[in-house]
Formats: structure tokens, C-alpha cells, sequence
């Protein structure tokens, strides 16, 4: 939740706008009697860029420093706060703390990131779920994994990729474990398509458990997320390179630092070939 101050003395301020840099929608706000502050629910956004504009029906806010705008802050009384919170039924902290305790995080934290697997996985161990769960975008939470598309069951083939993704709608987990026995790959925010540039919004993420799991997310450099024609599968762009490449048949892979991500090489060599592929959705 982001807190607005704006200044007190104003009537009717209209309008207040806020969009996300992920969906270019307007996202909903809410404004609190007491002292002018304005509450907004950003929470399903990752790393939200929001541009406020509060505009009077006669004449433009006020615009303040970083510094008044904390002492205004500051200057809210607790009384105030509480009173606004509760009317937004909004819970803080210390009563988090001092109601519930470690009864809440007990009650969250072990089940929340501990996926319900439709069937094993091959490629990757418990603890490793695990960690890969505790990133994942959070409409995905609650939802069973589902293996929809695995090169020991489904063979070696690009083109029967997409047909496995056919009929999807959920963010897709890409697993890859190499001849090296390293394994590595990608969270795609929706299914993997055949496409004319590249795709995605960014949910999307790189990751690598060699030689310890790392998680590289996007960076906002550019949008280069994923593309996918009949001949390869990429991941990541800028500077002529991809941060992770597939080949058509699935066989033979790249991986290369780039700017969509910010990553270093996945793997241990920048060409490698692929031992086995698992791509999981959620639902």
C-alpha cells in the first residue's frame, strides 16, 4: 500500500491518477478523511511505477520536497492513523504482532511455498521447489503444479511444445537440466506461443541453481521478454543477445548475460545441450 499525502486545505481534488507500467491501467484509490491521505492498494504489482498527478478544481497542488513531504508524514498523529486504518480496514505491523504473533507467519509461510505437484518431478528436488515457489508471481499461489509438457514423456520437439501449451492461461515454468548436470530456466508470465516479436509483461524471470539457486528479474532496461517462433525459444534480449536460447528441436542451448535481466550466464558453458526439459503450469 503507497500513502499519498496531499495537502490539507483543499476541497474537492480531483482527479487522482495512478497507472501501472505493466497493464497501463488506472488503479483504484481510496481517500481517507482524516489529514488528506490517500491510500492505494499496489500489491499484485511487482515494482510499480506510478506517476500522481492531484489536480484542485481551481488551481494545482502544492508540490513539496521529499523532506517536507516526511515531516508531513511524521506530523499525522497515531490517533489518526489508526483511526484511518481501521476505516480501511487496513492491519499494521505491531498488531500483526502483538494479536497474532508468529501464529500468522506459522500459519503462512510453510504451506504457501510448499506446491502441491500434480506428479514428481524429475528434474528437480523438494527444497528446490521450493525456493522456485517462494518467487513465483503471486496469482500462481494456491494452484497445483501440472506437468503440461516434459521431453521424457513428450519427446524433443518445439513444435510439440506449443501444442502442449495450447489451451493454457497460467504463467509457465521452463526446467531445464543440462549434460552438465546443471539445471536452470524460466518463469514465462503466460504460455509459450509462436509470436512476430516478443512477449510477456514482468513476471517474467530467469533462474539458476548453479552453483546456488539465484533468481534474475526484470530489470526494466527493455521488454524483451519472450519470443518464440518454429526454430528457437529465447528469453531476454538487448546487445544481440539472449539470456537463455533453445533450438527447435530442443537439443542444443545458449545462455549469454543480458539487459531484459540482468543475469550472468545460466549455465556453465555458454553452449550446452539439453539432458531434459520439464515446463509446468498452475492451475
Amino acid at each position: 500500500v503507497v500513502i499519498v499525502y496531499l495537502i490539507p486545505g483543499a476541497s474537492a481534488i480531483l482527479p487522482v491518477f495512478a497507472r501501472c507500467q505493466y497493464t497501463g491501467r488506472k488503479l483504484s484509490m481510496e481517500r481517507g478523511a482524516a489529514r488528506g491521505v490517500l491510500l492505494l492498494d499496489c500489491s499484485r504489482f511487482q515494482r510499480p511505477s506510478l506517476d500522481f498527478r492531484v489536480v484542485n478544481d481551481k488551481r494545482l497542488r502544492q508540490v513539496v520536497s521529499l523532506a517536507e513531504y516526511h515531516r508531513r508524514i511524521d506530523a499525522l498523529n497515531s490517533e489518526d492513523l489508526r483511526s484511518l486504518c481501521k476505516r480501511l480496514q487496513i492491519t499494521t505491523k505491531e498488531e500483526v504482532n502483538s494479536k497474532h504473533g508468529m501464529s500468522i507467519k506459522a500459519e503462512l509461510e510453510p504451506e504457501t511455498f510448499k506446491p502441491n505437484l500434480k506428479e514428481p518431478s524429475e528434474l528437480l528436488e523438494a527444497d528446490q521447489i521450493e525456493k522456485l515457489a517462494r518467487n513465483l508471481p503471486p496469482r500462481t499461489i494456491g494452484y497445483p503444479w501440472t506437468l503440461a509438457f516434459g521431453t521424457s514423456k513428450h519427446g524433443m520437439s518445439i513444435k510439440t511444445l506449443y501444442r502442449a501449451m495450447q489451451g493454457q492461461d497460467t504463467p509457465v515454468l521452463l526446467v531445464i537440466k543440462d549434460s552438465d548436470g546443471q539445471v536452470f530456466g524460466a518463469l514465462a508470465s503466460e504460455p509459450f506461443k509462436v509470436s512476430d516479436g516478443f512477449y510477456g509483461t514482468g513476471e517474467t524471470f530467469l533462474f539458476t541453481f548453479n552453483p546456488e539457486f539465484q533468481v534474475y528479474k526484470w530489470t526494466g532496461d527493455n521488454m524483451f521478454f519472450v519470443k518464440g517462433d518454429m526454430d528457437s525459444l529465447a528469453f531476454g534480449g538487448g546487445s544481440g543477445e539472449f539470456g537463455l536460447w533453445l533450438d527447435g528441436d530442443l537439443y542444443h542451448g545458449r545462455s549469454h548475460s543480458c539487459k531484459t535481466f540482468g543475469n550472468p550466464m545460466l549455465s556453465k558453458k555458454e553452449d550446452f545441450y539439453v539432458q531434459d526439459i520439464e515446463v509446468w503450469a498452475f492451475e
